[in-house]
């Protein structure tokens, strides 16, 4: 999983949104008819072939399931037979399932990170009660060899007494009967507008482990994930309304059912790790076949320009795909499928199959790095699984350091290793923590903290040590469950004892940093800085097509990309307003130098005749303090007003107004490709009541995630009391991140 937002594409990519938020808090800027019928009525159709494997080959747990998709009521009626194979050394006397639907039951047990998203579905659909927001899955029978078996469902877990035990190396076949009630609404199971998300819908086998001798019965987190299956084998069939477009994993096929107006759509998916499907009238489906692999996209064709970027999508997982079956192991199957639906925030992967937010008008593919991590989890979830809820980094670390390792490679300056070396802040947790450990730091721990560990992995041993650890890694690991545990034994065998350990403690120690020597220089985090302030505010300037020329976020726009930019101070005033025009100048240049901008500070009237022509004449300009004090206000005032006329900014009148301060922005006086920005008092200097508004109001005014300010005036108290400026639509999305 990784966090996204509508607007990835166009910034680049939602890491670098994570990182520009590292930046703004470290600156100094900021403080089925009858026959579905006869299926449920009945174990297994014999519609469902047995796929015939030896023993050796086959995967432990097989899946047949017919199911019944009711989209007037939005309940699913099914029938799942499972046989299940204990590769345990220990006597099984009963059998565990997870019925994770259940976390819908009430609002206290879902996922927490869909809780915002579902009150704002609510805000906008009125109609629907809180009651239409839960669901559950409702076990109707458990029997074996036709004979009723006593079960117990509670908290998420359907425990299944057996008639007779399992002893190790044989199998035991359970026939169930379920009814599904699906939510409105965006959980993992789920309806909203015109698709059904369907995840977790039936009744899934618990992993045993032998060493404590007990089924994981845990519940489905509600702070982060808990994806820990058996790769298992399916067969499913699903009876649904023939105008539905359904996305499963494998292979799919589609025949008529007996009741009119509805079809079956079949699966068949062999060694796979869970079993998804999203299913809408509205969705279509574009693909491309390539060396034997097939990627679909289904997505709403609501826009025909999409298709172009649909296929670019479709290229660009190829391209993915192809790089770590290089680095890693060849991907095993033959389709890999991407869905479009209305999830925000967050893309989602499952086995063989990804959830993808909404298509948005100028998505750039070739920058979705979200997209890449998604992928990245066909590695690291998929085919490599994980007890997600214990161990996150392994799947999590993994894919976002996978993410990165593409970027590297592909040239992308922003999104490869720099930006992993550029985290240099200790957090106060283990990598290795649990989910209930991390808490609200899943994010920090599990990605950022998990991939630069996976980094100086990398930087220690070299490439082509760390590719050869990768692919015995999955050799070993491929359609198993792994285990930190069993990474480091990996890389004991590879790579030897002194990485194990090594590696080991930048897992088991608290506060991990990146070696000095894998860190970037001062320097180096400037430039850093730079490329990633350069794209972010060029991608928002360009959406905003009608921008006016002159606004405040602009001037540092075009600084940005190499003009040139001089810091012009008042002189000839009290010590007060000395210090406070030093203040602020120590807060724009602190971030300035963060942000490898150039810039020239000039302070005294001399300097300033000297440069006024030649050097000031091709730069933009910040200029700071009192319109009388200040030596380029006095000597261009009467162009100044002229300009400040253009965008509609009263000079005479504000600057006549006791007490006033705030900001204006122009075209440089005599060179009107340039810029002036003028941060003023009216008085000797700021009140203390004052100082600190007006320096956060020098931040917001540059800054590209609020509005776009072209003037604004505050009181003797700091707060605004008139201003010109342009909404940013965009400032809420921001705000979510």
């Amino acid at each position: 999983m990784n966090y996204s937002s509508p607007f990835t594409s166009k910034l680049a990519r939602v890491g670098i949104a994570g990182t520009l938020a590292l930046i703004l808090a470290t600156s100094p800027l900021a403080n089925m008819g009858v026959a579905a019928a006869e299926a449920v009525s009945s174990p297994v159709s014999t519609k469902i072939h047995n796929t015939q494997k030896d023993s050796l080959e086959q995967s432990p747990i097989q899946y047949q399931i017919e199911a019944r998709l009711n989209e007037k009521d939005m309940t699913i009626q099914g029938s799942e037979k499972v046989t299940y194979r204990n590769t345990s050394k220990d006597t099984l006397q009963q059998l565990v399932l997870h019925t994770y639907a259940d976390a819908n039951l009430s609002k206290s047990t879902q996922a927490s990170m869909f809780q915002q998203d579902n009150e704002q579905i609510s805000e906008e659909h009125p109609e629907k009660t809180a009651e239409d927001f839960l669901g559950g899955i409702d076990i109707q029978a458990v029997t074996a060899d036709s004979q009723s078996l006593d079960f117990h469902k509670d908290n998420q877990a359907l425990t299944v007494q057996l008639k007779e035990s399992v002893q190790p190396g044989e199998s035991v076949t359970l026939q169930l009967k379920f009814h599904l009630k699906i939510p409105y609404g965006s959980q993992r199971v789920s309806y909203y507008k015109d698709i059904i998300n369907g995840a977790h819908w039936f009744p899934v086998m618990s992993v045993y482990d032998e060493v404590k001798h007990q089924w994981n019965k845990a519940p489905y987190s509600r702070t982060f994930e808990s994806d820990y299956y058996t790769s298992s084998d399916f067969e499913v069939q699903l009876n649904v309304p023939e105008e539905f477009q359904v996305a499963m994993p494998g292979s799919i096929t589609t025949q008529n059912s007996t009741e009119h107006g509805r079809k079956i759509v079949s699966a068949a998916a062999e060694n796979t790790r869970e079993f998804v499907f999203f299913a809408s009238p509205n969705l279509q489906v574009e693909r491309a076949t390539r060396n034997g692999l097939t990627v679909e996209y289904y997505y709403y064709n609501d826009d025909p320009s999409k298709k172009e970027i649909v296929d670019r999508y479709i290229n660009q997982a190829f391209k993915v795909i192809n790089f770590y079956n290089e680095k890693y192991g060849k991907y095993p199957y033959s389709e890999f499928r991407i869905v479009e639906t209305y999830v925000q925030g967050v893309a989602v992967e499952y086995a063989r199959l990804i959830q993808m937010g909404q298509i948005h008008d100028g998505a750039v593919p070739e920058e979705d790095t979200t997209f890449v991590h998604e992928i990245a989890h066909q590695w690291f979830h998929a085919l490599i699984g994980n007890n997600s809820e214990t161990e996150s980094f392994l799947d999590e670390g993994f894919a976002d350091f996978s993410m990165v390792y593409f970027a590297e490679k592909q040239g992308d300056k922003l999104n490869g290793f720099r930006s992993i070396q550029f985290d240099n802040a200790p957090v106060d947790m283990t990598i290795a923590a649990t989910n209930d450990e991390a808490g609200e730091l899943a994010g920090l721990v599990y990605y950022q903290k998990g991939r630069q560990a996976i980094y100086q992995l990398y930087r220690s041993v070299g490439e082509e040590k760390f590719d050869e650890l990768m692919k015995t890694y999955f050799k070993r690991y491929v359609y198993q469950n792994a285990t930190i545990e069993g990474l480091l034994h990996t890389i004991e065998d590879v790579l030897g004892k002194e990485v194990r350990t090594e590696m080991e403690m930048a897992l088991y120690q608290p506060n991990f940093v990146l070696k000095p020597e894998y860190q970037l220089s001062k320097e180096e985090t400037a430039a850093y800085v730079h490329d990633i302030l350069q794209v972010q505010y060029q991608a928002v300037m360009s959406m905003m097509t009608n921008l006016p020329y002159e606004v405040m976020t602009r001037l540092m726009d075009k600084v940005l990309q190499g003009e040139e930019l001089t810091i012009v101070l008042s002189d000839q005033v009290s010590k007060l307003a000395a210090k406070q025009q030093e203040e602020m100048v120590d807060q724009l240049t602190g971030f300035l130098d963060m942000s490898g901008i150039r810039y020239e500070v000039v302070r005294d009237r001399k300097e300033l005749k000297q440069k006024m022509k030649k050097e000031i004449g091709n730069s933009n300009l910040i200029v700071i303090g009192n319109t009388k004090s200040n030596g380029m206000v006095q000597a261009l005032k009467s162009n100044i007003i002229d300009r400040a006329k253009q965008t509609g900014f009263p000079w005479k009148n504000i600057m006549n107004q006791p007490l006033a301060a705030g900001a204006y922005v122009i075209q440089h006086p005599y060179n009107q490709n340039r810029l002036m920005l003028h941060y003023f008092w009216n008085e000797d200097h700021l009140s203390n009541a004052s100082f600190e508004a007006f320096k956060l109001k020098i931040q917001e005014s540059i800054g590209f995630t609020n509005d776009f300010y072209q003037y604004y005036v505050l009181d003797n108290q700091g707060k605004e009391k008139s201003d010109k400026k342009v909404a940013n639509p965009l400032s809420p999305l921001f705000a979510q991140e």
